[in-house]
């Protein structure tokens, strides 16, 4: 059983309070129409381009925004509205029309395809108000903030979702958007960004969501896995118990996002989805990654992550943390071009460029964030997804001594009859393997130790089994070396007070006989 959530939220939005009390206001840069092209994957299965080329209208209310998209020749004439204002239920009334499918209690886009909504001006604000996409496709919403939806109290809207879509939607992008609320379930509302009931090519970027119970989900329930194929780049999530999301079934990718202070769970993969987490920095956190509450497996695919003071649960029939090494358990292939900032440059990046109100402004790739043209599509040419595989390490063992011999051992798994401290007895006679054919081991220390080399010895007869490898610093998840034979690897010189060897793919059952340490 989950516990209650609502204290933590609360408290979170305290110090949030606090810590604008002592900001410095910085310059607000305005929107004046929709900017950028569609990432991830928004751009496959035919791209999202909202309303491109159709006329573009001005709405301060709710109703001006039904009256819009009911005013059309038809239900896929492109459209861009453009909204400046706070948008709430006092302003927002059912408008009627053969092009359009309206509610009052919410902004309904509903039967419709080929609209963008964008923030302009001194900025949109939709008040208790959610946003609804029912049975549309070609979606663009950017540059507004939707706050404190609920669905119980008063006044209520969406199901509780700040944003949520559902039944046969396609292709939908929002981009540098604010989500919040002001608790969990228990104060009324439900999650910030929801996906159920054949829901796909969604993607979310550059955007805020915080001071919530409920990140959101791909998923209502497991049985409802016919959605996926969503990205989720350059986003915060700050003060949010789960759910960053909880995806159910279907393929998720989530790249350079920045979590901080997720109190239950983070991305929870179940229900046979699989996720592609790489190059996010998790800070303040629980169980950032895995399985949880459900005994229907998910699986993940890690790496090039930071994790900064984040806690495990211990594995139980409905808890599988992928911590703390956050070994993978698959592999996910992503058909579209994307470019990786480093995870240590994420929280600034993040800091600078999310939300509404900034300038849609993006990452250019080198830890400084730019604005980008209106009329220019952001750059395709991606660098390399994961780190790019060093030389072969050369087959001399390093001189010193070795710092494993005296030290300890752990890692993700083991093979019946192997064991973790097989890997630092100086006996190449013994070795560990993983219980499959991916997997990590670590040398530790009590205290910061500086080394920088290591020296993988695979068991005799199994030399060229580990075919694709990285070193992390187990203290901080940060990547110091990969490549893709094992042997002696030479890094930066690091303290740290764990190191270690992760095996992302093997030819044959990897053998690691020694795990030798070199200053």
């Amino acid at each position: 059983m989950r516990r209650p959530v609502a204290r933590r939220v609360q408290a979170g939005l305290a110090t949030a309070a606090v810590g604008a009390a002592i900001c410095v206001a910085l310059p607000v840069h305005q929107a004046s129409a929709a900017a950028g092209s569609a990432s991830g994957y928004a751009t496959q299965n035919g791209g999202t381009t909202g309303g491109a080329g159709g006329q573009t209208v001005r709405a301060s209310t709710g109703t001006a925004i039904h009256a819009a998209l009911c005013s059309r020749a038809s239900s896929s004439t492109p459209i861009v509205i453009e909204v400046q204002g706070t948008i709430n239920h006092g302003n927002t009334t059912k408008v009627s029309g053969s092009s359009c499918n309206t509610a009052a209690d919410k902004i309904e886009l509903k039967e419709i395809s080929n609209v963008t909504i964008v923030g302009v001006g001194s900025g949109a604000v939709f008040d208790q108000l959610g946003i609804h996409i029912r049975d549309s496709r070609n979606i663009i919403i950017q540059n507004v903030t939707v706050r404190n939806v609920k669905k119980s109290g008063s006044p209520v809207s969406n199901g509780g979702d700040a944003i949520g879509m559902e039944s046969s939607v396609r292709n939908v992008w929002v981009d540098h958007v604010t989500l919040e609320a002001s608790g969990g379930e228990s104060e009324g509302y439900d999650g910030l960004f929801d996906m159920k009931d054949d829901v796909q090519y969604v993607t979310l970027s550059y955007s805020i969501l915080r001071n919530s119970g409920r990140g959101g989900l791909i998923g209502s329930s497991e049985s409802d896995r016919g959605n996926g194929f969503v990205t989720f780049h350059h986003n915060l999530y700050q003060n949010i118990d789960s759910r960053t999301p909880l995806l159910r079934g279907g393929i998720a990718h989530a790249y350079n996002n920045s979590y901080v202070q997720l109190n239950e769970s983070g991305i929870n993969s179940r229900a046979g989805a699989r996720a592609k987490v790489e190059n996010n920095y998790f800070k303040n956190s629980r169980d950032v990654l895995g399985t949880f509450y459900t005994s229907e497996a998910g699986y993940w695919q890690a790496s090039g992550n930071i994790l900064d003071n984040v806690t495990w649960s211990s594995p139980g029939s409905e808890t599988n943390p992928a911590g703390p090494g956050m070994p993978s358990n698959t592999s996910v292939s992503i058909p579209y071009s994307y470019r990786l900032d480093g995870a240590s440059c994420v929280p600034d990046i993040v800091r600078q460029t999310a939300g509404a109100n900034t300038g849609l402004k993006e990452s250019n790739g080198s830890c400084t964030p730019t604005t980008p043209n209106p009329t220019t599509p952001a750059p395709t040419t991606p660098a390399p997804t994961t780190p790019a595989p060093t030389t072969p390490p050369p087959t001399s063992t390093p001189g010193g001594t070795n710092l494993s011999i005296g030290a300890g051992s752990d890692g993700s798994s083991k093979a019946s009859g192997t064991s973790y401290g097989d890997v630092r007895d100086g006996n190449l006679g013994t070795f560990w393997s993983p219980a499959g054919s991916t997997g990590d081991i670590s040398i530790k220390w009590g205290s910061a130790t500086s080394i920088s080399s290591i020296n993988i010895r695979e068991a005799s007869g199994s030399a060229g089994s580990v075919t694709s490898w990285q070193v992390l610093n187990g203290d901080t998840g940060a990547v110091l070396a990969s490549g893709s034979r094992a042997g002696v690897i030479t890094f930066a010189r690091t303290s740290l007070k764990k190191v270690t060897f992760r095996i992302n793919s093997s030819a044959a059952t990897p053998k690691v006989a020694e795990f030798e340490t070199y200053a």
